[in-house]
């Protein structure tokens, strides 16, 4: 059975504040590390009232300094807000502190609006186009140096920590077969172009010197409860926050509801149930059946888990589901 990862956003909830929402991501890791996950990342984001790992390399090593086995990275850095040198640093940083377990995801979307984004990027048209070259400045930044190299990471030269191509589109599942490197779908929030994109980067995949073979890793938003009941109605925190997107109004991450009925429009739930296609909500019985026919579809290599449960100890009890359904779908195969 393929590994389980999870993905964090370290959500700011109504009524909390960031320094608790740093502490149940620290939770969260640690009871992912003891149920068996592989990874646990954290996403770039800016500007978001109710997301807390705006400062994605401190949070991944705020992570990794409660942790010890399991591999803790980004899912991911945007790019095109960052100059190559200065993400070769933090990384090569990360990896000196903890060796052997740091991942970097990249992305090239902006990860807010774009007023913020233009206060991040300052050239946001040109940062966006040179995302495949800046990929591969970073690549050389993290290698072994060579004789003619005239800029050198320090931390980060010859630190070879593995990146990672994150997308949503046919773009990256490009850029990445033409590199050689892992791919991971954005599928926990941008179904449409799911499996034509793993299949354009299958078949353009690139033997490289950090992959020999396609490896693909798919995303879901999940929540496993005791009940199909209960975890229907966890997941209306995760169906009001993309309404509120969808609004352009963002705020901190909303508790659970009985019901949407009031809360969104005909289109707005079209729009929030299209989204969230791929999510897998329900009862152990029913997130294994999920799980299986998903990833079916798919032939992934890792499966990724984003857990919107505005309750902690809620959220500890999912991931300790997901984990039992990962070990019952191995004893099953």
């Amino acid at each position: 059975m393929i590994p389980f990862s999870v993905l964090d956003l370290s959500p700011i909830t109504e009524g909390g504040s960031v320094a608790q929402s740093l502490e149940n991501s620290r939770r969260l890791a640690i009871s992912a590390e003891e149920n068996g996950y592989k990874r646990f990342w954290l996403a770039e984001h800016h500007g978001m009232k109710g997301i807390a790992s705006a400062a994605t390399s401190l949070v991944i090593s705020h992570v990794a300094a409660a942790t010890r086995s399991i591999r803790v990275g980004s899912g991911g850095i945007m790019l095109p807000n960052h100059s190559p040198l200065v993400i070769a640093e933090q990384f090569g940083t990360l990896a000196a502190l903890y060796p052997g377990r740091i991942d970097l995801g990249l992305g090239r979307a902006p990860g807010t609006d774009m007023r913020t984004a233009q206060a991040l990027r300052r050239n946001m048209e040109a940062s966006a186009n040179n995302f495949p070259n800046d990929v591969v400045e970073l690549q050389a930044l993290l290698g072994p140096v060579t004789d003619d190299q005239k800029i050198i990471a320090v931390p980060g030269a010859d630190s070879n920590v593995p990146i990672w191509l994150l997308g949503s589109s046919h773009f990256s599942a490009h850029l990445a077969g033409m590199l050689g490197l892992p791919f991971a779908f954005a599928s926990h929030f941008a179904p449409d172009m799911l499996l034509t994109a793993l299949e354009i980067y299958r078949e353009r995949f690139t033997p490289s010197s950090q992959l020999d073979k396609p490896h693909v890793m798919v995303g879901v938003m999940g929540v496993a409860a005791d009940t199909d009941e209960e975890a229907n109605y966890l997941f209306t925190s995760m169906q009001q926050s993309f309404v509120a997107l969808r609004r352009n109004a963002r705020g901190r991450f909303p508790p659970p509801v009985k019901s949407m009925e009031g809360l969104w429009s005909g289109d707005e739930k079209i729009f929030v149930d299209h989204a969230m296609s791929y999510a897998i909500v329900g009862s152990p019985e029913t997130i294994r059946r999920k799980i299986q026919t998903f990833l079916e579809q798919t032939r992934a290599d890792e499966l990724i888990i984003s857990m919107p449960i505005f309750d902690m100890e809620a959220r500890l009890h999912s991931l300790k589901l997901f984990g039992e359904a990962q070990r019952n779908l191995a004893a099953a195969e």
